[in-house]
């Protein structure tokens, strides 16, 4: 192989790629390489720890077409520091060579052969959807937050993609929390897929300002994000997601409207009073009195109760848990936002007042 490539796209490639190698757990040593191949104009880059697979595309001269496979860690890290300008790799016996400018150096490698095959999705059964960068980063990242970090669960630790109505939505929940958003309309497949949210932070890492569009391909057993010249490949988590459209109350007794920074803001002071509660916190909404409270409970470091002032239709208290109301309002987006109380053991419903494509439920906590 020999081939001449720009230092600044062959690092910003192995900064990509090479997340996955250095993710990989105790096996296969060859598993902690990149496989590099030097194919027709391109330099291919591929990582895999074999529930996850990234592949990067970078243009470069190819003048002798080759493949080999090399540290990780250690070609990322010398290819950052070299000054911007061509760089030249070549092999020989299993060896990498790199040289730019005045530096030089030679890499150990392992043959090629021995590399995992990259699972590939099979486009005929395949669904296949588009979305823009900045819906799909938005999207995802206030669904992300509920899921759960139990292994023993399998089925809560990652997100569900599916459809409903011929749109499709993403959902996550760790058994104390949902959310759930619609990501795309107008889908004629059927999908329900889990994907590990590692996999999916994967893709959100790997996004870069001059990204635009992504391309999501779902088969059975697959996976597929495509991000301009990169391409991740991972394995869906084989269990059964709970059905939890019948979670969330279709209907709720008493619907507050609030701004969402003043109680933001409300939640985080009571949440200093409530550490030594596990974070619980009372929220009160008082008709005679026209506002919605939220105080600490039973805090051995004092006491605190906030107002805001609101339009109440009936009383209704519940207490939660401060983290997961914090996260909830985070997610939101609209400056008012609805705070929907049922009863004190059904769950509190939040959602946007003008967006309607996003709800997040908690579970309240015995009061």
């Amino acid at each position: 192989m020999k081939v001449e490539v720009l230092q600044e796209r062959l690092a910003k490639a192995l900064n990509i790629v090479s997340r996955v190698a250095a993710s990989t757990k105790a096996g296969l040593p060859i598993l902690s390489n990149i496989l590099i191949r030097a194919d027709g104009k391109q330099l291919i880059l591929t990582a895999t720890n074999l529930e996850l697979a990234t592949v990067e595309y970078v243009n470069a001269k190819i003048l002798e077409e080759g493949t080999i496979t090399v540290p990780a860690r250690l070609l990322a890290s010398f290819i950052s520091n070299l000054p911007k300008g061509t760089v030249k790799l070549s092999t020989k016996d299993n060896k990498l060579t790199i040289e730019a400018d005045q530096y030089k150096s030679m890499m150990n490698g392992m043959a090629a052969d021995d590399y995992p095959e990259i699972p590939t999705i099979d486009e005929k059964k395949a669904a296949v959807f588009k979305l823009s960068v900045e819906e799909f980063k938005e999207s995802l990242g206030q669904v992300i937050i509920a899921a759960s970090t139990d292994t023993t669960r399998p089925a809560l630790t990652g997100v569900f993609f599916n459809t409903n109505n011929e749109e499709l939505f993403v959902a996550a929940t760790d058994g104390y929390r949902l959310a759930d958003k619609k990501l795309v309309g107008d889908v004629k497949d059927e999908i329900k897929a889990i994907v590990p949210v590692s996999a999916l932070r994967e893709v959100l890492s790997s996004i870069s300002d001059d990204m635009e569009d992504i391309e999501v391909s779902v088969d059975e057993n697959l996976i597929c994000f495509k991000l301009g010249e990169v391409m991740i490949i991972s394995k869906l988590i084989d269990a059964s997601f709970p059905d939890y459209r019948q979670l969330i109350p279709e209907k709720s007794k008493l619907v507050v409207k609030l701004n969402k920074n003043e109680i933001t803001r409300m939640t985080k002071v009571a949440a200093l009073f409530a550490q030594d509660s596990g974070g619980s916190v009372v929220c009160e909404a008082k008709k005679d009195e026209g506002v919605f409270s939220i105080s600490a409970v039973a805090s051995e470091l004092g006491e605190n109760s906030s107002d805001i002032k609101a339009d109440i239709s009936e009383d209704g208290k519940i207490t939660l848990n401060s983290r997961y109301l914090l996260d909830a309002l985070n997610a939101l987006v609209d400056d008012e936002i609805e705070f929907k109380i049922s009863s004190k053991i059904a769950p509190v419903v939040l959602n946007n007042t003008k967006q309607n494509d996003y709800t997040h439920i908690i579970m309240p906590l015995k009061s």
